[in-house]
């Protein structure tokens, strides 16, 4: 071998301790018996972009990022892809041989795999979709409906400014509801995700009515702490098809993981097992 390193690839995040990510990456790369490592690493703000310079001298192929740096990460690397800069974040970085750093954003890629996953029978193009949530969360989910064809998307967010941002970003597919109205606007929609943290563990849970939910439609909550929220514990008790958000997590980390380490790993049982 012309390179005999060991890859190396991690979270990068501000807080990071809590992170799932280096048990996830560690039982795949056990799992197919790779050389490599996957470590967190906690890296203030002001630290950030010397990190970057500095990781692949020291080896690292790439990183994912995380909360507060998925922003700022854009402005360090060299090339951004189409769907990062439309989402306004990246979460996943590659170090490339010619010493160009590349960001890219795999969320929306994992929404929408976890629910293939998850909810085979789901058709985009059926109906609605109504999100709660207007932050980076609802960024991702929202273009990523946008591409599989959902017709409409109906944004609701406490702060009404923020979906109304949302809007004036990704066109006229996008209607913005009341928060007050919110729970009216499922009763028709074929998909609803909750992109909110409320719900999580230590967070309020989400007050939206849930009554008018219809049996058939396909629920999600990208919150996997706990496993199964409120939502989707009334969602299932009215008939609904459920997805939880862990398998978001998971897909949303097969791109970076085939890249770094030459293997697309399968999102099966044992996957969520291990993180589990």
């Amino acid at each position: 071998m012309t390179d005999t390193r060991i890859p190396l690839a991690g979270v990068i995040g501000h807080p990071v301790a809590h992170s799932r990510s280096p048990l996830l990456h560690g039982h795949w790369l056990r799992t197919y018996g790779l050389r490599g490592h996957y470590i967190p690493m906690d890296i203030a703000p002001e630290k950030l972009e010397a990190a970057f310079r500095t990781l692949p001298d020291l080896g690292f192929v790439g990183v994912n990022v995380t909360i507060p740096h998925k922003e700022k990460v854009m402005e360090i690397a060299d090339l951004v892809s189409d769907r990062a800069t439309l989402i306004g974040a990246a979460n996943t970085i590659i170090f490339r041989k010619d010493g160009k750093i590349h960001a890219d954003n795999t969320d929306g890629y994992g929404f929408i795999e976890n629910l293939r996953q998850g909810a085979p029978e789901w058709d985009p193009t059926a109906g609605p979709a109504m999100v709660l949530g207007a932050g980076g969360a609802a960024r991702a989910v929202i273009a990523s409906l946008l591409e599989v064809g959902v017709p409409e998307i109906r944004i609701s967010n406490r702060t009404r400014d923020r979906a109304e941002q949302l809007r004036e970003d990704f066109g006229a597919r996008i209607r913005v509801v009341e928060w007050v109205q919110a729970g009216n606007a499922m009763a028709d929609a074929a998909l609803v995700v909750n992109s909110t943290s409320l719900g999580m563990v230590g967070k309020p849970e989400l007050r939206v009515p849930l009554d008018g939910l219809r049996a058939g439609t396909v629920v999600t909550d990208l919150v996997y702490a706990p496993l199964e929220t409120r939502l989707l514990k009334v969602a299932r008790a009215q008939g609904c098809t459920c997805v939880d958000g862990l398998g978001m997590l998971i897909h949303q980390a097969v791109p970076g993981f085939e890249r770094w380490f030459g293997q697309r790993p399968a999102v099966d049982d044992a996957t969520r097992a291990a993180i589990l």
